[in-house]
């Protein structure tokens, strides 16, 4: 599968848009019909022809130099997790179409002996293992089988009473987790289907994915409820497989009273 350079051009419009001119101290030459910069003020602050930049957007032009990529970060105020996803986006690639990957038996071995909760996901987010103090909260083999995927099981219902309160913050951070894997594999049948899914089933998935916010694997704090109305605070910290970097592994400590 080839990726599409409309991705990047996605990702490019969405950042102009956000950027709010007077931060610039650019003043305004005549009503703007949208937010944002204008095409011409990005490919002015990045050094090239607007032709090229609206191409850019568009998705009809090459993949830009990495020289040029650099000068679109700058212009356009990217953090360093904004521009090395822009940097991916713009890197040829190709490669099969998605399969469900399968878990190393050691590391499923591995899982099920831990007492602290804790699962395994894919590249598209589907629940691939989890032990029983996971299951004793999230109640994942319950799950009928092609709901076992994280992004449909945070936006629902049960999710909600999981995460009560948190659960609105906890649900847009992981489609932001999601977002810059799906740009990686816009046009996969796999992952189409998935944001298919997510925009017929999922009231708040439309407003959050064209928000386009995106965000990388870390650590916290999560409080979670139990069946019996309890709540534990949990430390959270989420792993990428150095062997198998397309799975990921999510644990959970309880933290300490101190």
């Amino acid at each position: 599968m080839l990726r599409s350079t409309k991705s990047l051009g996605t990702f490019l419009k969405s950042r102009r848009l956000k950027i709010d001119p007077l931060r610039l101290g650019i003043k305004s030459s005549g009503a703007r019909r949208t937010t944002g910069l204008r095409r011409e003020e990005v490919a002015e602050r990045a050094g090239i022809s607007t032709e090229w930049y609206v191409k850019l957007e568009q998705g009809k032009a090459l993949c830009p130099s990495n020289e040029t990529l650099v000068a679109l970060g700058t212009a356009l105020l990217l953090d360093d997790t904004e521009r090395e996803h822009m940097l991916r986006l713009a890197s040829p690639a190709a490669g099969p179409e998605f399969m469900t990957e399968s878990l190393p038996v050691t590391l499923s071995r591995m899982i099920a002996q831990l007492e602290q909760p804790a699962y395994v996901t894919g590249e598209r987010w589907d629940i691939l293992a989890w032990n029983r103090a996971a299951d004793n909260i999230f109640k994942f083999s319950a799950l009928p089988e092609e709901d076992k995927n994280i992004l449909l099981y945070m936006l629902t219902d049960q999710a909600k009473t999981v995460f009560g309160l948190d659960w609105l913050k906890q649900t847009k951070r992981i489609v932001s987790l999601f977002r810059p894997v799906y740009d990686r594999r816009a046009g996969d049948a796999a992952f189409e289907s998935l944001k298919e899914r997510l925009y017929r089933d999922c009231p708040n998935f439309p407003e959050w994915w064209t928000a386009y916010e995106i965000n990388v694997l870390g650590t916290g704090i999560k409080t979670l409820y139990f069946d019996n109305g309890h709540a534990t605070s949990f430390d959270h910290a989420s792993f990428s497989l150095a062997d198998m970097p397309s799975l990921r592994l999510a644990l959970y400590t309880p933290r300490q009273e101190s």
